[in-house]
């Protein structure tokens, strides 16, 4: 192990010469490296997500607490990124959008399967990637799962609150549903934290998952609609509208109108 280089052990020669520009302009650099950089962290939250929902499934919380903390905190460094390509101006972005063709980060594979990791799942979003058929499968295979919503509403079950049987044995591949029971369940751990500590702090846990989701999503916005205006994406999404849509959509329903509940 004496010939290891903190070069070598990261693969260095390889991760900083994949940067490839085309379009001549200076900005593309930074283009390219915020996001290839959030790719690296998207790889790290499904590692810890992945791994979270392994733990909730066997009820063992106290690893997954720590696992989705870490993707609390990556997702931070991925709402950050917004600040450093905001440092682009629409003409600086001009010299480089001819040479993406129809490469759009909708197409990233990796924040489509965080998405379906969390339950945000539309088949359609599935037939986008067929191009990439190990892509697709994986998708596929993924909505055959449950979320790890799915899973932690499981547990509440197997802890004796009133989960109903259609709600524990629905498709998988659809998205959430909201289930007035669910909201019941949570309401009960929010209102004895003490008497069900665990699963309050699971709950918890989630909710920051959902918050910095939303954080990223309304970075991802406002960055495009500074960059471009109400352009259309590269990937062929109205663009600005798009995303403003798709603010509106939430993970976890019932932990976020249990507040309200209560």
């Amino acid at each position: 192990m004496s010939d290891v280089t903190y070069s070598s052990y990261l693969d260095l020669d390889r991760i900083l010469a994949a940067q490839h520009p085309v379009s001549g302009a200076h900005d593309e650099m930074l283009f390219i490296v915020v996001h290839q950089a959030s790719e690296l962290w998207l790889k790290l939250c499904l590692h810890e997500l992945a791994a979270a929902r392994e733990c909730i499934a066997a009820d063992n919380l106290r690893p997954a607490f720590k696992m989705l903390a870490r993707v609390a905190r990556a997702q931070g460094q991925l709402i950050q990124s917004w600040d450093v390509l905001s440092t682009m101006t629409p003409h600086d972005y001009s010299t480089i959008r001819p040479h993406l063709g129809g490469s759009s980060g909708f197409q990233s594979a990796q924040y489509r399967m965080m998405e379906f990791m969390l339950g945000g799942r539309n088949p359609d979003h599935v037939t986008r990637h067929e191009a990439t058929p190990e892509v697709a499968a994986a998708l596929r295979a993924e909505m055959t799962r449950r979320s790890i919503y799915g899973e932690a509403v499981a547990l509440l079950a197997r802890r004796g609150f009133a989960i109903p049987a259609e709600v524990l044995c629905r498709d998988h591949g659809e998205a959430w549903i909201f289930s007035p029971e669910v909201e019941a369940a949570w309401a009960e751990v929010y209102r004895d934290p003490q008497g069900h500590w665990d699963l309050y702090e699971l709950a918890e846990k989630l909710v920051d998952l959902e918050y910095h989701f939303q954080r990223w999503r309304f970075g991802h916005l406002k960055t495009v609609e500074r960059i471009i205006g109400f352009k259309r994406g590269t990937g062929g999404t109205p663009g600005v509208p798009y995303l403003a849509g798709v603010l509106k959509q939430a993970f976890f329903p019932e932990l976020l109108s249990v507040r309200t509940a209560l």
